[in-house]
């Protein structure tokens, strides 16, 4: 079992920056896949970026350019930066990994963390 706890979300105004992260809890653990998405009041929930243990990124289209995923793979640890931030980022954001490695065991079940909540008003 991988526990995610997630902090970071808040109020910020349009225009404004917020900056999200996420640890992942075990030791001896190594994580393939971690990142975030969101769910807004009504809406499904959608993919806001992934970022894979080498690097490579995924990003939704209306985030590019506003959003930046990164990661600390010695802390099992993700971070959202989000510039620019408008009403319609206003969700609540989840931490996502999946394909965790704890103790030499391969998992490929998804976890989820419990969400925080990004609000983006004036």
């Amino acid at each position: 079992q991988v526990q995610l706890v997630e902090s970071g979300g808040g109020l910020v105004q349009p225009g404004g920056s917020l900056g999200l992260s996420c640890a992942a809890s075990g030791s001896d653990t190594a994580i393939n896949t971690m990142g975030w998405y969101r769910q807004a009041p009504g809406k499904e929930r959608e993919l806001v970026a992934l970022s894979s243990r080498v690097g490579t990124t995924t990003y939704d289209d209306s985030v590019k350019g506003r959003f930046t995923i990164s990661r600390d793979n010695g802390e099992n640890t993700v971070y959202l930066q989000m510039n620019s931030l408008k009403p319609e980022d206003t969700a609540l954001y989840y931490c996502y990994v999946t394909g965790v490695v704890s103790q030499g065991v391969f998992d490929a079940s998804p976890y989820w963390g419990k969400g925080t909540l990004v609000t983006v008003a004036s």
